[in-house]
């Protein structure tokens, strides 16, 4: 009889290998290389069963080769999930047939967000919850805390792809959720679940179901312990939209962000608040990164920067304070370090603002980080501010973009930044000359700029 054939897969990374080894050579983690089968030609139980549970839905059989142009590009009618903070981020909706993975820290809120979405859909759409991690009790007892309508939810506690698939066919609902895909098996591999190759063939076969019979499911992952999703790259590659509810420095506060969308915008982010009726969503996002104080203090000032397809209003804080050390320090909380220590350089060159000698402190407000250019202009008037103990008007809001040379450039979206800004209490603007408003309200008071040395006068 001939050997059956096995290979040795890194449980971290995915990585394979002819032999056992003790590191592996892609991720550097120690002891993660186990044997496992090797991967059949043929497809695997879990993906068998997944065809044959598709077998009653149209469309179960091959297309065949088309010209592209003959393709029939229908819009499908998006499901709403019942919160608008939820269908931003995923787009505009649930897409039928797509396959969404959500990601998060213990207890940021993804069972309690999806099992809140499935509620609400049940209302008018048939929805089937599967629980791996969880007894049917104990989802039952956190829909009785939560106060939600499940009378109508289909659920379930299975943790076999081919069962569930099966189910799934038997039940035909349009909104499947899976909780969560590292508990999950497929009958034939012999690892453990949670392994490499048991996420790998069970995202595989979940994701051909969803494909072929146009039901959207929905994945809940774990991460590790760097924040990163736990399993195999290929998970990520796999799905239509991947997600992550996290929670800032205020833990009353949850952030949904997209990181991959095939159907929508990425960078999206959804706002909602923990309470003890679960989550609920946050109509006001500005309003919690703009907390202000009633007297503003040197280095204070608000910027406007867009997340996803929408503005927000950040509150941005500099301490320039003298360094009792020979090598001063920088430190920036939510922006880039990098970028901090090139406009600093700009300051000197071009607006003549010494801080060799100083300690250099930047700080979003909220926990939200700011990677765009439009935080460049706050930033060097924040600087301004505390170095020369002079705070900013409460009523200015600022943004744009400088360059090495001096400049002030334009950035996106301007007009709209300056809508939401106005639209927030704020009358006193400091924006690039090329974003001037369209239109001046007599209450708006709008500073054009085109230098960073022009800064100087507006402290």
């Amino acid at each position: 009889m001939a050997k059956a054939r096995s290979e040795f897969v890194c449980q971290n990374c995915g990585a394979k290998y002819m032999r056992w080894q003790g590191q592996c050579r892609e991720c550097g983690e120690w002891n993660c290389i186990v044997e496992v089968p090797a991967a059949a030609v043929a497809p695997t139980p879990g993906r068998q069963a997944a065809v044959r549970a598709m077998s009653g839905f149209a469309g179960a059989a091959g297309s065949g080769i088309k010209l592209l142009s003959a393709v029939s590009a229908r819009t499908t009618a998006r499901l709403p999930s019942g919160y608008g903070e939820f269908d931003r981020v995923l787009g505009g909706g649930i897409v039928p047939g797509s396959v969404v993975l959500i990601g998060g820290n213990p207890g940021a809120g993804k069972s309690t967000l999806l099992l809140q979405t499935v509620c609400t859909l049940s209302q008018n759409l048939p929805v089937l919850y599967i629980t791996g991690e969880e007894s049917l009790e104990q989802v039952a007892l956190r829909a009785q805390r939560l106060q939600l309508q499940s009378d109508r939810v289909q659920i379930a506690a299975e943790t076999s792809i081919e069962h569930i698939c099966a189910l799934a066919a038997q039940a035909r609902p349009a909104v499947l959720v899976v909780d969560s895909i590292q508990v999950m098996h497929v009958d034939g591999i012999e690892s453990a679940p949670g392994s490499v190759s048991q996420v790998r063939e069970s995202a595989a076969a979940l994701t051909q179901f969803a494909k072929q019979s146009g039901i959207a499911v929905f994945l809940v992952g774990h991460v590790t312990k760097d924040g990163a999703l736990a399993g195999p790259k290929i998970l990520e590659h796999c799905v239509d939209c991947s997600v992550f509810l996290t929670s800032g420095n205020d833990p009353r506060f949850r952030t949904l962000r997209c990181q991959k969308n095939r159907f929508g915008a990425v960078n999206e982010i959804g706002i909602f608040a923990m309470t003890d009726k679960g989550l609920r969503e946050v109509s006001n996002p500005s309003a919690i990164f703009l907390n202000r104080q009633e007297v503003t203090a040197p280095g204070s000032v608000a910027m406007v920067v867009w997340e996803g397809s929408r503005p927000l209003l950040v509150e941005l804080q500099a301490l320039v304070d003298g360094s009792p050390y020979g090598n001063p320090r920088r430190l920036s909380v939510g922006t880039d370090q990098n970028r901090l220590a090139m406009l600093l350089s700009v300051l000197h060159r071009h607006a003549g603002l010494q801080l060799a000698d100083q300690d250099v402190f930047i700080n979003v407000v909220g926990g939200i980080k700011v990677e765009e250019t439009a935080a460049d202009v706050p930033l060097c008037l924040a600087l301004l501010s505390s170095f020369r103990e002079k705070p900013i008007d409460k009523r200015t809001i600022a943004f744009g973009e400088i360059g090495l040379t001096g400049e002030v450039r334009p950035v996106a979206s301007g007009q709209e930044r300056i809508a939401e800004a106005f639209k927030q209490g704020f009358t006193r603007f400091i924006v690039p000359k090329d974003n001037a408003p369209r239109r001046t309200p007599p209450e708006m008071e709008v500073h054009l700029i085109k230098r960073v040395n022009e800064l100087n006068a507006l402290i």
